[in-house]
């Protein structure tokens, strides 16, 4: 391991130790910067993902058909959303969409 490769990233300090390790040119700076910024938002959106297909799991698990069609808009959007953004793989999201699919059928059939 490198230094300035630590695992302790998500500490405040962390922060200090990868700077002193970046290039000091205006450029690398504002990479830091903007990585940074976009690492928080791509850890909310795939948060906001987990929690979206976690709900509509719990309704299935629950053999609530009608809820279950309810949420499904919104989870398949924000399933597509989140592969349009890369925070999964258009293929990765097809497989979630056609298994959450799968699911709604075998309950709305029984």
């Amino acid at each position: 391991m490198r230094f300035g490769q630590h695992h302790y990233t998500h500490l405040p300090f962390a922060r200090v130790i990868l700077r002193t390790c970046m290039a000091n040119t205006i450029s690398a700076l504002k990479r830091v910067r903007v990585t940074e910024r976009r690492t928080e938002i791509n850890r909310m959106r795939k948060s906001r993902l987990r929690h979206q297909i976690r709900a509509l799991r719990r309704v299935l698990d629950s053999k609530d058909a009608k809820a279950a069609e309810a949420l499904i808009p919104a989870t398949f959007s924000m399933i597509d959303r989140s592969a349009k953004w890369g925070i999964i793989k258009k293929n990765t999201a097809a497989r979630y969409k056609s298994r959450l699919t799968l699911r709604l059928r075998k309950l709305a059939s029984a």
